[in-house]
């Protein structure tokens, strides 16, 4: 029966290893979608809640931003959207008299996996300062809580807000709205994590910081790379458009420093030939060693330079600038090194350089994998260069795909979610609603965390998200928070940011995208914006998970109400009653919404102007598409260690766990695992299913370990290994970052392997 979770937190660190798979999806997606879903939700439920997920009157899956399709399936969700809306839907309940049960430090002792299957937050709880255990509390005392500490803040500066890529439109407008007329920009956000090296050299070179493809033109590519990305586990979807992209004659790179299944070849649960079948995705498979990318695309530049007839001179003469400048760097990329950084083989190189001149339509696809270095800015800098050169940007069919994570993460910035914001944008509120926001810069997430440690910030305020897990350098992190005033989360389950707080601490529990939320005016809706611009409607139509929970809306309007008090003008009370309101001040706000509410009935939604998609009008400073000239910078290790990547498992969605399997990699019950190259691991004296400590070695001479971890012979790149996040956060200096983006370098950590105790 749905609703009881599993009793005892399971060993995570005795998997068993099987070979990796080389197909995705098929029947084993579809059968482990169904028991999940059955485990947490029943039959039912299940059925009525799935069918659901990404239709045009249904909502948004609470996972990916992968966009839908026109025209879509009855089952139009993955299997990992289907794991997401299960633990959203789940009958399973965390009411007072589990936290009766368990203090926080019991709960600190508790494995993510173990705190997320629980089940859903049922009541506003308040962890008094001494008090070992949470305790139920009203949502007026709970406000009254947050409004004494940030009343009491010698500076606004002092509070951070937090948000995470779940939140709505509608909730991250008026969440920055509340923070800008309290006082502050400190506006940190997940997109500081992930894709900030993708805004940063978007918004440099081609004067927006998001891709410029819509899902249609992946169908019309001759040609796409998909580099530093696994969609196979963290899009799924994505699956079927490449699908349908090779059906019309694209070919596939793959840049990966590890295989996938996914990309080798997807069977497609919504089709009998697929499910028999399947499709073979990849053409041509780059291992590229960790951080060679840039090294990858700065050579193929130099090799399109020098064949006759490759460079596309009538768009790089009246749409580009910098040329020169860029062209002589490109030149003096070198065989020898680009071979040493990447370890390809020139064959391989020539290949990439063949399909790449023989398609009229390219398309560049990029994740995590790209955008986690400290070279991360100058890597996706080069991509533009790359595409630019053969006007592969502002044609359709072609240009730079930056695949977003959570749900809403792009719709969060484009709705004013950032630290930095540009003055546009601050007239817009300012002339809407009658106040002068603060113009000082705020703190990002590295720079939050350390404002936290160093006592400059006291009061920290998550709407969603799991901070804690999230973040870098999990003890410097977990230092930071506890030393705190208050801490504060809006979440709809536990996770470990509720066991890691100031000295005092609020859970918030809200609405989930599955549930509907009725307001003053009736039901509503919100909107989210895809990886890809498009912006739709989202309604939730299961009963709550229990009649104390708020929307993510009303509580941002009851804080502000609270906090701000008579002296506010803005209209708190009327936007909690109907978000139609609140759409309609979007629409005179930021750019593109126009019209917000009648567009956004239309059954798919609307697609956001893009002036380099749309018009090959570039709005940067130089009013053209940006050539840029970088050094070539990739990592270099020394003798007897191997460069890290953290990466997810496919039983994971960013920091939540959904089981202990890595299914097409092979593991099974466990997470503590790192995957080894058999020839490295040789020579390192790391037998298969040994055990070893991994330690981190970076400039400050900090001793960062993760203990007790099996290792696995994997077909990893030469010199590189591969371990799950959140558990290998703890060796990620809070100081290594992406250069620009201030983007925490999770995908390039220098490590020794000890041998553990565990052996």
């Amino acid at each position: 029966m749905a609703g009881k979770p599993p009793q005892g937190d399971p060993v995570q660190d005795a998997p068993q290893v099987a070979a990796p798979k080389h197909a995705a999806a098929g029947l084993p997606a579809i059968g482990h979608s169904l028991r999940v879903a059955q485990q947490q939700m029943g039959v039912r439920r299940t059925a009525l809640t799935l069918l659901r997920v990404n239709q045009k009157e249904g909502f948004d899956c609470p996972g990916c931003a992968w966009p839908e399709p026109e025209h879509r399936h009855k089952a139009e969700f993955c299997e990992n959207g289907a794991k997401a809306v299960a633990e959203e839907a789940t009958l399973r309940r965390v009411t007072p008299d589990f936290f009766a049960a368990h203090t926080v430090a019991d709960l600190a002792t508790r494995s993510g996996y173990w705190l997320g299957q629980q089940g859903r937050l049922t009541h506003p709880m308040y962890l008094a300062e001494g008090a070992e255990h949470y305790a139920p509390v009203s949502w007026e005392r709970a406000f009254d809580i947050i409004a004494e500490e940030l009343t009491a803040l010698g500076s606004p500066d002092e509070a951070l807000f937090y948000t995470s890529g779940r939140t709505s439109n509608e909730a991250a407008f008026l969440y920055q709205l509340f923070a800008r007329e309290y006082g502050t920009n400190n506006l940190p956000d997940c997109s500081n994590m992930c894709h900030e090296s993708s805004g940063s050299a978007l918004s440099e070179t081609i004067g927006i910081g998001k891709g410029s493809v819509l899902l249609e033109d992946l169908y019309k590519a001759d040609l796409i790379i998909v580099a530093g990305q696994n969609p196979g586990t963290n899009h799924p979807r994505m699956l079927s458009a490449l699908e349908k992209a090779k059906a019309n004659g694209a070919r596939i790179i793959t840049v990966n420093p590890l295989p996938e299944a996914g990309m080798e070849r997807f069977k497609n649960p919504q089709t009998p030939q697929g499910m028999l079948k399947g499709a073979a995705l990849t053409d041509l498979f780059l291992q590229i060693r960790i951080g060679g990318d840039q090294a990858l695309f700065r050579l193929l530049n130099k090799l399109i330079l020098e064949t006759e007839g490759a460079v596309d001179e009538a768009f790089v003469s009246e749409h580009t600038h910098g040329y020169e400048e860029f062209a002589q760097s490109a030149r003096a990329a070198d065989w020898d090194e680009t071979l040493t950084a990447t370890g390809l083989t020139r064959a391989q190189i020539d290949e990439t350089l063949r399909m790449v001149l023989a398609s009229k339509r390219t398309i560049v696809c990029w994740a995590m994998g790209l955008t986690q270095h400290k070279h991360s800015v100058p890597t996706i800098r080069e991509v533009v260069n790359f595409l630019l050169l053969r006007g592969n940007i502002g044609r359709p069919g072609a240009g730079v795909c930056p695949v977003r994570g959570h749900s809403n993460v792009q719709g969060d910035r484009t709705m004013g979610i950032f630290e930095r914001p540009a003055p546009a944008f601050l007239d817009a509120l300012e002339r809407e609603f009658g106040f002068a926001p603060p113009r000082e810069h705020g703190y990002d997430v590295v720079r939050a965390i350390r404002a936290m440690r160093d006592d400059k910030a006291k009061v920290f305020f998550a709407m969603g998200g799991n901070f804690v897990s999230a973040s870098p350098d999990t003890e410097v992190t977990e230092a930071a928070m506890r030393r705190a005033r208050l801490t504060v989360h809006v979440s709809t389950k536990l996770n470990r940011s509720h066991a890691v707080t100031g000295a005092r601490a609020l859970i918030l529990p809200t609405l989930g995208r599955t549930e509907r939320d009725l307001q003053g005016s009736g039901e509503q809706v919100v909107t989210v914006e895809d990886s890809m611009g498009m912006v739709h409607a989202s309604r939730g139509r299961l009963e709550p998970a229990s009649e104390h929970l708020l929307s993510e809306t009303a509580i941002v309007c009851r804080l502000a109400r609270r906090v701000l008090g008579d002296e506010s003008r803005t209209p708190w009370e009327e936007f909690e009653k109907d978000y139609a309101t609140v759409r309609d001040r979007i629409a005179r706000v930021v750019p593109g919404f126009e019209d917000f509410n009648a567009r956004v009935a239309e059954p798919g939604g609307f697609a956001l102007p893009h002036a380099p998609r749309d018009e090959r009008r570039f709005p940067t400073a130089t009013g053209k598409a940006n050539f840029t000239a970088a050094p070539v910078e990739y990592p270099k290790l020394p003798e007897g260690r191997l460069l890290l990547q953290t990466l997810r498992s496919h039983d994971q969605y960013n920091t939540t766990i959904y089981g202990l399997d890595d299914r097409y990699r092979g593991i099974k019950n466990g997470r503590r695992v790192v995957l080894v190259n058999p020839e490295d691991a040789h020579e390192l004296g790391l037998a298969d299913g040994s055990y070893t400590d991994l330690v981190s070695e970076w400039q400050d001479g900090v001793e960062r370990r993760a203990p007790g971890f099996r290792v696995v012979h994997y077909p990893t790149a030469r010199g590189c290994a591969a371990a799950y996040y959140p558990e290998t956060n703890v060796l990620v200096p809070l100081d290594a970052t992406a250069d620009t983006s201030n983007t925490p370098a999770s995908k390039s950590v220098v490590v020794r392997l000890e041998q553990s105790a565990a052996n």
